[in-house]
């Protein structure tokens, strides 16, 4: 056998095993909610676990008001990580009791709740109220105390033990000290993760999370959607307490349709801080292949929905934006809010932008479509054959940049899996292709295939052959 014929066998079974490769299977990720008074190291503990600077961290009490969240892996478990405000259950204070209405709702939706006590400080009448309060919510609970840096701080914190906790865990989170021991606790604390793969017959019918503020009209679209055109309900009790997946079926096509009821009403404080569950919303796309974020056209994408959205697109979820009321507002003001929200979507510029009128039913129609449009490419599979016959064409137009010295060789490419679609570009030097370069071989299989509205990924993997050095 010559070598060419070598590495052509060599290279059919790396396709076919990459190929064979069985979808991951899907959990729902566990959430985390980190609590505890005002300064007493949250923020910084939240920024540790998801290993970014992403809550604003200073040392006057009281910078985190809303709710921060991300995900995070702790000891190979994908898990959600929720910050909060300072907590004090029992303050007379109005944005006080609006941060409380935010932390109780971030207790009540967690899997585990990590409670943060000073480790340097005497306990306080809040902790204690605090700690009594986690006793009443029925929820597995971890004690840490923070700011213990040194072995000596760690022999003061025996008068916390005088608020009822059955055991401390002394950690430094400013310098990573005793996380390793708080993240074997977490995993260890953590519910077993639910399968989120439905019945195979379900295989070709969107899963769609509807998401939304109050009054955006979330409930309109659910409604008509489930109303005068349904042909079959059936309703089943989510893993997430008040949301509901509801078989519908619109127009010919079936969809299952996730609701995220019990949203709460802005809570009428200060600033307005909205006390909205966001975790519901966080579960319920977790169930999804698509969410639908329904939004007031003349309010557009709020930040906290943006953060949201932004966790969607890291999951490979699909994203399809509502503007409702559209019918409600003038061409200019129409063509404002669309820029607004695509503005607001730079991070998932796939992600598409359709007016509507839940009201009237008018756009929703072509918004159901683009459901469909995005599901189908969340499951297009293309053929090997024809994306390296694309994939020589690229090559030819343009190579991977030289770097470090090395010139970087692509041998094929094949797609790994769908939902979302994971394509695996084998090369002798992954390690030197730049950023640029691997946007540029993205934006090529969009343009190409066709995957307009759905997030794509590429994977350069390591692949020798012989005579490269």
């Amino acid at each position: 056998m010559t070598a060419e014929e070598h590495s052509a066998d060599e290279r059919a079974l790396d396709q076919e095993s990459l190929e064979s490769e069985p979808a991951a299977p899907r959990y729902q990720r566990c959430l985390i909610a980190v609590v505890g008074r005002p300064n007493v190291g949250k923020s910084t503990l939240f920024n540790r676990l998801v290993g970014e600077r992403l809550a604003i961290v200073h040392d006057a009490p009281g910078v985190t008001r809303d709710r921060n969240y991300a995900d995070a892996v702790i000891e190979g478990r994908s898990v959600t990580v929720v910050d909060t405000g300072g907590f004090d259950p029992t303050t007379d204070d109005p944005m006080g009791q609006g941060i409380a209405r935010h932390v109780i709702a971030a207790i009540e939706e967690a899997d585990l709740v990590l409670c943060v006590l000073d480790g340097v400080n005497p306990p306080t009448q809040p902790d204690a109220d605090a700690i009594k309060l986690l006793r009443r919510a029925d929820k597995p609970v971890l004690f840490c105390a923070n700011k213990v840096d040194t072995q000596r701080h760690e022999a003061e914190i025996t008068e916390l033990y005088r608020l009822g906790v059955d055991r401390l865990y002394p950690v430094s989170a400013l310098h990573g000290r005793g996380l390793g021991e708080l993240e074997l606790a977490v995993r260890s604390a953590l519910p077993q993760p639910l399968l989120l793969e439905g019945a195979e017959e379900d295989a070709e019918v969107p899963r769609v999370a509807l998401l939304g503020r109050p009054n955006a009209g979330k409930s309109s679209l659910f409604n008509r959607l489930s109303g005068s055109e349904r042909s079959l309900v059936d309703d089943r009790p989510g893993t997430t307490r008040d949301a509901v997946d509801s078989e519908v079926e619109v127009a010919g096509h079936r969809y299952w349709i996730i609701d995220t009821a019990g949203i709460r009403k802005k809570a009428k404080v200060h600033e307005d801080v909205e006390s909205a569950s966001v975790m519901r919303s966080i579960k319920a796309a977790g169930r999804a292949d698509i969410v639908v974020l329904m939004c007031d056209a003349s309010e557009g994408i709020g930040d906290q929905e943006q953060r949201l959205l932004g966790l969607c697109a890291e999951r490979g979820r699909g994203i399809v934006v509502g503007l409702n009321k559209s019918d409600l507002l003038s061409a200019a003001q129409r063509k404002a809010a669309v820029q607004q929200a695509e503005e607001k979507l730079g991070f998932a510029k796939w992600a598409k932008v359709m007016l509507l009128s839940a009201k009237t039913g008018n756009g929703v129609d072509g918004l159901m479509k683009q459901v469909r449009r995005t599901h189908r490419e969340l499951h297009r599979r293309i053929p090997t054959a024809e994306l390296n016959r694309f994939f020589e064409s690229v090559l030819e137009r343009r190579p991977p940049p030289t770097a470090s010295g090395k010139a970087p060789r692509l041998y094929y490419v094949t797609q790994a899996q769908t939902n979302p679609p994971l394509f695996v570009a084998m090369s002798n030097a992954p390690e030197v292709i730049n950023d640029g370069y691997r946007r540029f071989v993205m934006n090529q299989l969009r343009k190409n295939f066709g995957f307009d509205s759905v997030p794509i990924k590429i994977a350069f993997r390591k692949r020798s052959r012989r005579g490269d050095k």
